[in-house]
């Protein structure tokens, strides 16, 4: 249950196979405006961090560790089933199982979940400090993954491994 006058934030980070303008990414990125602004149009969707606004490139200007292959996707939802909902219920599935095509395996956590007052918006350093914590100290109040929340069924449902749902 979402906690009175909260909002669920979330980060997901990917690191791309090959720059955004190679043709090894090109189906993703030229995706990449049809996903969000279906999630932008979802009940429940409050704000996402936005790039350059320039067509097709998402978030995929916000660079990670000065690295450009990194992608990060951060966003708030009104509760954790308007975002399940988004995820696992729209478009977006058919894209984040096909991750593998254009995303590396990454060795540690890479999506992270935490509340947020109504009406804050999070920085991506601090989402990226949100991230550090869950990987140094696993599911808190402060930081969490799906599992962490009793009412996120979906995921479940979906057959998530541990190392991709979280």
């Amino acid at each position: 249950m979402t906690p009175a006058g909260m909002h669920l934030a979330e980060l997901n980070v990917g690191r791309l196979l090959a720059p955004t303008d190679d043709p090894r990414v090109a189906e993703f990125m030229a995706a990449l405006d049809r996903v969000n602004g279906l999630g932008k149009r979802m009940p429940g969707f409050v704000w996402m961090m936005e790039g350059s606004g320039e067509p097709g490139t998402g978030n995929t200007e916000a660079k990670i560790e000065g690295d450009p292959q990194f992608v990060t996707n951060l966003t708030v939802w009104e509760s954790v089933e308007t975002l399940e909902h988004f995820v696992w219920n729209t478009v977006h599935r058919a894209f984040y199982e096909r991750r593998a095509e254009w995303f590396e395996v990454l060795g540690r956590m890479h999506f992270v979940m935490w509340w947020v007052p109504a009406g804050h918006r999070p920085t991506l350093d601090e989402a990226l400090e949100r991230l550090a914590h869950l990987q140094a100290n696993g599911d808190s109040d402060r930081a969490f993954g799906w599992s962490y929340l009793k009412e996120a069924r979906l995921w479940r449902d979906h057959g998530c491994a541990r190392h991709a749902a979280e």
